[in-house]
């Protein structure tokens, strides 16, 4: 198992040049989803199949439709349709009527595999469930036969039916600058404030349409001479260059995939650390035995150099870790241990 021990591109004071844009979305900016229910057909012999009836009673129902009259008992040995889930995620700045976008398809009776089929033209509808909104329909791509052969897309598969277009000024003229999870913090939202309001100000007067209302949110007021071009308003203010504040050191943990990341900063305190017949300290120098703490005497045993302000950089600990072949799961244990004792100097987060 690998594990990844990557140092962020943090520094200690602030000199990262950034934009706005790069660290923030507008409010209103966000993907949508858009489902249906269809039949895939053309499968060589891998799908629903009569056991699975529904599969039957809808391929009847679209038969009834071109007035092809075909009874139930008559599809009941048919293995080349499916029934399957067909969804559409939408870009996140809207699409307009005509626009293609990529169908995920997944099967939901018995078929064993789509590959080779094609899907029927399909509606797909909102979360209401009230509108038609595109139509979805052409050949299965199954991208791993062995381990998924029951989902697959269709690149391009559904045309837009309507427009959806999202809203990013509010009826007052304001808009709203979501900053981005990562870099959530009222450090942050203070300097995107400070920047915009120096930038429309003049010599001598001080204009304050931007305001943070917290570590993520950001709320600028669209000037009056902005009125009748507020896309070029916005497209200036995202385009603003920053001075980034000193960001805050972190861990992130993907347990799923077993890989962590760590920011540049990230220190622990001096500590002993004992896993299956290892040691490693980062105590210098070794710590006077105790009755309560004796030494402990093992055959595999590792110190690490402090640092000047007392503390070791976790990536170095990491990285003696992969070096002794401790499996990636029992390094993240470490980890999660030394920060719920407070050994750790950074943040930790947790990805499933």
């Amino acid at each position: 198992m690998v594990i990844a021990a990557a140092m962020l591109c943090g520094t200690t004071s602030a000199v990262a040049q950034t934009t706005i844009a790069d660290v923030t979305h507008l409010k209103g900016r966000r993907v949508n989803t858009l489902t249906g229910y269809g039949l895939v057909v053309g499968i060589n012999g891998t799908g629903d199949g009569a056991k699975y009836a529904p599969t039957i009673r809808a391929m009847v129902a679209m038969l009834s439709k071109f007035n092809i009259p075909v009874a139930v008992d008559e599809l009941s040995k048919s293995k080349n349709i499916a029934l399957v889930w067909v969804d559409v995620t939408l870009p996140e700045n809207g699409v307009r009527e005509g626009d293609r976008v990529d169908v995920k398809v997944s099967a939901v009776g018995d078929a064993k595999s789509l590959m080779g089929g094609r899907l029927v033209t399909t509606p797909l509808q909102g979360p209401g469930l009230d509108a038609i909104f595109a139509f979805a329909q052409g050949a299965v791509r199954v991208s791993d036969p062995k381990s998924a052969a029951t989902t697959g897309t269709i690149v391009n598969g559904a045309v837009m039916e309507e427009d959806i277009i999202h809203n990013y000024i509010n009826e007052l003229g304001q808009i709203t600058l979501v900053v981005e999870d990562v870099h959530a913090s009222h450090a942050l939202a203070s300097v995107i404030e400070q920047t915009i309001n120096e930038d429309v100000s003049e010599i001598g007067q001080i204009r304050r349409i931007a305001m943070a209302q917290g570590p993520k949110n950001i709320l600028v007021q669209i000037p009056p001479e902005y009125f009748s071009n507020p896309v070029g308003f916005i497209g200036r203010i995202e385009g603003l260059e920053m001075l980034m504040p000193r960001s805050e050191s972190r861990i992130v943990i993907n347990r799923r995939t077993e890989t962590i990341t760590i920011g540049a900063g990230v220190e622990i305190a001096p500590t002993v650390i004992v896993h299956e017949g290892m040691t490693i300290t980062t105590a210098t120098p070794e710590p006077v035995p105790t009755p309560d703490e004796p030494r402990i005497d093992v055959e595999r045993a590792v110190g690490i150099t402090t640092t000047e302000s007392n503390g070791t950089k976790l990536r170095e600990l990491v990285r003696r870790l992969n070096l002794l072949n401790v499996p990636a799961k029992d390094i993240i244990a470490i980890i999660e241990n030394l920060y719920a004792n407070g050994q750790i100097r950074g943040k930790l987060v947790i990805r499933d």
